[in-house]
């Protein structure tokens, strides 16, 4: 699979004994994706979508397929697989990207793609007093991603790549970059952890001076990044923030580089902190960012405001979080309040 040659629409046929040969498809997949500066998870979910679907179609090449076995497939993820709609949104972006950017195929509009549901639900919020005994449940690196993912309205990975640049003490601000859709934005930094933040660059900045020391110290940036400032690797503000604790092989390249902190470390540490704070809900990372928009609409901050923080791209995103304030949509009081 992947490996035809792309001369002939009939089928793959044997390459002339001089020729070079082509790439692999998936491999071409992967090398525009990272031209293109993509980030590794898009990469991944990506790849696996476009095997799915040459898997799907009797391993034949995607070139000799087109709109009727996009559509079957998608139609299948929604009608027998019961995926979520954000699942058959991704495998439709990633069958997009591989006719359009890798095979310069454009694909006639798809009608007849049956749409997976999207469940209407409420996200899990927690009141402030919840909010501070799970944080009072987390200690050291996770209690400061924890207090940034509720201080700042960051998602777990937007926090996780924070580089030391990206953190503004002067403005007590912080830029989240290529974050999701690959938009940049700023957001606050909260004053209560200006403190613990520095001490954590300068944990940082140790870390990265014994890496250099060894000959190592590069940090993985975007390839068009890289390309036009090959020396920014080495630098100290495209450090992580929150570092690994040991450097590891990148996969991308075989280079040894210090990725930043795993976000299944801080996962566990949440839901040990759940169970600590005897909280009901089933909370997660994410929720600290839901109780954070919240708790600004119920302060009375505007939804514009709040969705610049939160980086949406609709304010119909935002609203849903009008929905879930304690004293209702429109400030309404239940009549048997009063």
């Amino acid at each position: 699979m992947g490996g035809w040659s792309h001369e002939k629409k009939g089928g793959a046929r044997p390459l002339p004994a001089d020729a070079s040969p082509r790439p692999r498809l998936l491999d071409e997949v992967r090398g525009r994706l990272r031209r293109l500066g993509l980030a590794r998870r898009t990469e991944e979910a990506y790849v696996g979508w476009i095997r799915r679907f040459i898997l799907a179609n009797g391993k034949r090449h995607p070139r000799d397929l087109g709109k009727r076995e996009v559509e079957a497939f998608l139609t299948a993820l929604a009608a027998e697989a019961n995926v979520a709609a954000s699942t058959q949104n991704q495998a439709l972006s990633a069958l997009l990207f591989l006719y359009r950017e890798v095979l310069k195929i454009n694909l006639p509009w798809m009608e007849n793609i049956r749409r997976a549901k999207r469940p209407d639900r409420l996200p899990v919020v927690l009141a402030r007093e919840e909010v501070f005994r799970l944080l009072d449940a987390l200690e050291g690196v996770s209690w400061m991603v924890a207090s940034l993912l509720y201080g700042s309205g960051l998602r777990l990975l937007e926090a996780l790549r924070l580089r030391i640049q990206d953190v503004d003490f002067a403005r007590r601000e912080l830029t989240v970059r290529h974050g999701k859709g690959g938009k940049d934005r700023r957001t606050m930094l909260p004053a209560t952890l200006i403190s613990p933040l520095l001490m954590q660059l300068e944990e940082a900045r140790r870390l990265h001076r014994i890496d250099t020391a060894a000959g190592f110290g590069e940090v993985w940036l975007p390839d068009a990044l890289s390309r036009k400032y090959p020396a920014a690797a080495r630098e100290e503000g495209w450090q992580y923030v929150f570092p690994a604790r040991h450097r590891a092989i990148d996969p991308r390249d075989g280079a040894i580089r210090r990725h930043h902190l795993d976000e299944s470390t801080v996962q566990r540490a949440m839901k040990r902190a759940v169970t600590a704070a005897g909280l009901n809900q089933r909370a997660t990372c994410h929720t600290l960012r839901h109780s954070f928009a919240t708790h600004l609409i119920e302060g009375g901050y505007d939804i514009r405001t709040v969705q610049e923080l939160l980086g949406h791209s609709d304010v119909s995103t935002t609203q849903i979080y009008v929905h879930v304030l304690n004293r209702g949509a429109s400030g309404v009081r239940s009549p048997l309040d009063r």
